[in-house]
C-alpha cells in the first residue's frame, strides 16, 4: 500500500518539471517591437537538452538548449504594424507572446538627462508643456522597455520587466528625450517604433563600458588604477557603484537583442575629464558595437546643454569622437539650456534632432541632418576664416548678428567681427594682429547663434 502511493507521486513530481524552465528573457514579452530588416535573435532557458521552436511571421526556427540556454535566430522581417503572436514550444510547454510589432528600435542610454521621465519628479523643473505631451500621446505603435536601475559586479542575464505601449496613461514614465524622438521618428516614418529605456543619473561613461573593453585599452590604465584606489580608500561607493557596472547590470542583459541603433546622452559625470572621456566614449561605442554584434552600430550623441558647471572641453571631446568615429551624429543643445539647472526642461528639440540625425545618418533621408561643423581655417593679415561643413543651404546668424566668436593671436582672446560668406565666416578684431587662434561658443555658458537655413545650431569648437 505504502509503496503503491509513492510511485504515483514521484511521477507525477518528474512529469511537472518537463521543459518548466521553458522561459524567453523577458525582452520577448507582449507588445515588444522587433527590428525591421535584420536578422532577430531569440533567446532564454529551457531544461538541458531541449529542442526549443520560436514561430513568428511564417517562421519556425528551433535550437537544442545548451547549459540551459538556448537561441534562434529568425530571418529579417517585413514591418509589421498589427500586433501577431510568436509562440515558443518546448515538448508539451508552450509561452504565447502577443501584440508584436516590427519595427525601429533604438536604445536609450546614458545619464539624468536621458532618465529624466516626461511626468514630474520635483524637485526638478517640469518638462516645459508635458502635461499637453502627456495628453497627445496616444501612440499605439510606439512602444518602450524600461531597464531598471542597477550596478552589478557580475553579468546579469535579464532584468525581468516588459514592454508597454505608450498612451496618455502610460507616457509620464516614458524617457522624455526617448519618446520625443519616437514621436518625432514615427511622425517621419509612420513604423512601429520601440525605445529601449537603460539609463541612470549621475554616471560616468566607464561605468557602462564593460572592465574587459577598459583594460584593454592602454590610454586607459591610468584612469582604471585611479578608480581602483578610489573604491579601496572609500571601501564602498553609492549605490554599489563599480567600474563596469551598469554594463552589467543594464546593458548586458539586452545582448545581443536586434536593435537599430543607440540614442546616448551623458557627459556631465565626466565632465571634469574631458580630455579622457574623448577616449572612454570612443572605447564604449567599439565596446556596444562587438557586443550588439554590429560592427557599424549607429550613435547619436546629446551634446551637453550649456550649465554654470559645464565647461567647454567635454563638449569638444563629444565634437571630437563624432568628427574621428563613423555612423555617428552629434545633437547640439546650445539653445537648449539652463545655467542654473543640470536638468534643463527644454526636451522637445533634443528629441525632434535626435530623430533629424537619424534620418540622415541611418534612413537615408534627404537634406540636411546636423548644424554647421567646423572644419578648417586660413589666415589672412588681419583676419581668419573658418568653414564649415553641414552648411546646408547657408549659415545663418539667427536673431540678428552672429556672436560668440573670439580671436587671438597669442596674447588674449577678443571677441571678433564675424561676416558670413557662404559656408564661410571670415573674423576680425581691432584688437588683434594676425589672428592665429579661433573659438566659437567657449564657455560653461555660451551664448552664440550660428545654425544652418535648416534650424540646425553649430557646435562650439577651436582650432587648438
Amino acid at each position: 500500500m505504502f509503496r503503491s502511493l509513492i510511485i504515483p507521486l514521484v511521477f507525477v513530481a518528474c512529469f511537472s518539471n518537463a521543459y518548466a524552465t521553458l522561459k524567453p528573457v523577458s525582452l520577448f514579452t507582449d507588445h515588444m517591437v522587433l527590428q525591421k530588416g535584420v536578422a532577430v535573435p531569440v533567446w532564454g532557458t529551457a531544461d538541458e537538452g531541449a529542442l526549443v521552436t520560436v514561430q513568428f511571421n511564417g517562421q519556425s526556427v528551433s535550437a537544442k538548449t545548451l547549459q540551459g540556454k538556448w537561441m534562434v535566430s529568425l530571418q529579417p522581417l517585413p514591418y509589421v504594424s498589427s500586433g501577431q503572436e510568436m509562440t515558443i514550444y518546448s515538448g508539451i510547454d508552450t509561452v504565447h507572446i502577443q501584440d508584436v510589432l516590427v519595427g525601429e528600435v533604438w536604445l536609450c542610454s546614458g545619464q539624468s538627462n536621458m532618465e529624466r521621465q516626461l511626468g514630474p519628479r520635483p524637485p526638478q523643473q517640469p518638462i516645459y508643456n508635458w502635461e499637453q505631451e502627456r495628453d497627445a500621446a496616444n501612440y499605439p505603435l510606439i512602444r518602450e522597455y524600461y531597464v531598471p536601475l542597477k550596478y552589478s559586479k557580475e553579468t546579469i542575464p535579464d532584468v525581468n520587466n516588459h514592454w508597454t505601449v505608450c498612451s496618455p496613461q502610460t507616457v509620464s514614465d516614458f524617457t522624455a528625450v526617448g519618446y520625443f524622438f519616437a514621436k518625432n521618428l514615427y511622425a517621419k516614418m509612420q513604423v512601429p517604433v520601440g525605445i529601449i529605456f537603460s539609463a541612470f543619473g549621475g554616471t560616468p561613461a566607464e561605468d557602462w563600458t564593460s572592465v574587459a573593453a577598459l583594460e584593454a585599452n592602454p590610454k586607459l590604465k591610468e584612469m582604471i588604477g585611479n578608480y581602483a584606489k578610489t573604491i579601496a580608500s572609500a571601501g564602498w561607493k553609492p549605490q554599489g557603484q563599480c567600474m563596469g557596472g551598469l554594463f552589467n547590470g543594464m546593458i548586458y542583459p539586452l545582448l545581443p537583442y536586434a536593435i537599430k541603433g543607440v540614442a546616448w546622452y551623458q557627459g556631465e559625470s565626466n565632465s571634469d575629464r574631458a580630455e579622457q572621456y574623448l577616449e572612454i566614449l570612443t572605447t564604449l561605442i567599439r565596446n556596444w558595437r562587438m557586443e550588439f554584434k554590429q560592427p557599424e552600430l549607429p550613435f547619436l550623441i546629446v551634446q551637453i546643454a550649456p550649465h554654470k558647471g559645464m565647461r567647454p572641453e567635454i563638449r569638444e571631446a563629444q565634437f571630437l569622437v563624432v568628427k574621428n568615429v563613423r555612423k555617428t551624429a552629434l545633437i547640439v543643445t546650445t539653445d537648449c539650456g539652463d545655467s542654473a539647472d543640470i536638468h534643463p526642461p527644454h526636451k522637445q528639440p533634443v528629441g525632434e534632432r535626435l530623430a533629424i540625425a537619424a534620418g540622415g545618418v541611418v534612413y537615408g533621408v534627404k537634406g540636411e541632418y546636423s548644424g554647421p561643423v567646423f572644419e578648417k581655417f586660413s589666415q589672412g593679415k588681419d583676419e581668419i576664416t573658418v568653414s564649415f561643413s553641414h552648411a546646408g543651404k547657408g549659415l545663418v546668424a539667427k536673431g540678428g548678428k552672429l556672436t560668440g566668436f573670439e580671436i587671438s593671436n597669442g596674447e588674449g582672446y577678443y571677441p571678433a567681427e564675424a561676416v558670413i560668406h557662404g559656408n564661410k565666416i571670415t573674423l576680425s578684431s581691432e584688437h588683434v594682429l594676425h589672428p592665429t587662434w579661433v573659438r566659437y561658443g567657449w564657455s560653461n555658458v555660451p551664448v552664440v547663434n550660428l545654425y544652418n537655413q535648416e534650424g540646425l545650431p553649430a557646435s562650439p569648437f577651436r582650432n587648438k
